[in-house]
């Protein structure tokens, strides 16, 4: 099918449904030739986006140096929001647009604490920014379009099957989460756009349990939501992060099963790795409060009064219990950047 055939077929069942969502919410669903335009549109506002680590990033080691994705245009100037990862530690980013453009961008900001990633195109785009949306009011079922640019770029159809908290095992966590299946693999950076052809949400991930634990394993898609954008947009630009961002960090990835927290990975040269925290401890307290779930973990670690401090960890291994103090560190000031940046 070709990419306008889609996109019609996209805009009739998102406009039938919407119309559905819309009367629940007291919202005016777009007559046909807007839902049309609009959803055109966001699919026109959204680019691959191709980045490179510098030299000796610490993040190459999981990320790889060379990283592909996508992005969406939020900004007249060409600005484009993207999902952090992909530019950590980035010394060279090009953009890739649907008419075969290739266009250089810089990076602006890279927030710890959401998650998301800005770049600036250094020539003109010439695309229209799309219109950001309030991810808080999509309804259960809601059917969204998911859109992925550059290369290979294409559109989807998906439903919103839950939002929820949501933690990541390196040292990540957000609210409001927007979870949506089918599954997509080309996700990172992806735009996720409402009916109207608003932006929704950024794609982060590809998930096993979209529904959630307590539902049935459902294989999706995590968007971190854009709501979280909106109060932080002007500090982002103004200094490349938010001062949510500004957290204590260890190096460790950790998963909960069965109300118990273990460590599976330990970042080389990280705090972690020089207290001599293993793979396979169970973490059961951090300066004085019990953990059983890593969103707990992660929360009390950030609730200190400084990014850089002692952290004390109760620690089980091997049947026996220990006390780890770790110094933590400012995560921003461990990565590495290009010169001149």
């Amino acid at each position: 099918m070709s990419h306008t055939a889609l996109l019609s077929c996209l805009r009739a069942a998102v406009l039938c449904a919407s119309a559905v969502a819309a009367t629940a919410l007291a919202q005016p669903a777009p007559p046909g030739d807007s839902a049309r335009q609009a959803l055109q549109l966001a699919s026109d506002a959204v680019v691959g986006l191709r980045a490179q680590a510098v030299d000796g990033a610490h993040s190459a080691r999981t990320l790889g140096r060379a990283r592909q994705g996508s992005g969406v245009v939020i900004g007249a100037d060409g600005l484009v929001l993207t999902i952090g990862y992909l530019i950590l530690e980035a010394e060279q980013v090009m953009l890739r647009t649907d008419d075969g453009r290739d266009i250089p961008a810089r990076v602006i900001a890279y927030d710890l604490a959401t998650g998301f990633g800005l770049v600036q195109s250094l020539t003109p785009l010439k695309l229209p920014a799309v219109p950001l949306g309030r991810s808080g009011t999509l309804a259960d079922a809601e059917p969204l379009m998911i859109a992925s640019g550059g290369v290979g770029g294409a559109i989807s159809m998906a439903q919103m099957v839950s939002r929820r908290p949501f933690s990541g095992y390196w040292e990540y966590h957000v609210d409001g989460a927007v979870f949506t299946s089918p599954p997509r693999g080309d996700h990172s950076g992806a735009g996720l756009f409402n009916g109207r052809g608003e932006l929704v949400g950024i794609g982060s991930l590809v998930v096993a349990d979209a529904l959630g634990a307590t539902g049935p394993p459902r294989p999706g898609n995590m968007f971190v939501p854009i709501d979280l954008l909106l109060p932080i947009l002007d500090e982002l630009r103004a200094h490349g992060r938010s001062a949510a961002s500004e957290r204590a960090w260890l190096g460790i990835n950790c998963v909960e099963h069965a109300g118990a927290v273990r460590v599976v990975r330990v970042n080389p040269d990280s705090p972690a790795d020089v207290a001599g925290l293993e793979v396979g401890d169970r973490v059961v307290g951090i300066d004085g409060v019990a953990v059983g779930a890593v969103e707990q973990l992660w929360k009390t670690l950030w609730a200190g009064p400084k990014a850089e401090r002692e952290v004390t960890l109760e620690i089980e291994r091997d049947g026996s219990k220990r006390t780890v103090t770790v110094f933590s560190v400012d995560r921003a000031k461990t990565l590495r950047r290009a010169q001149g940046v």
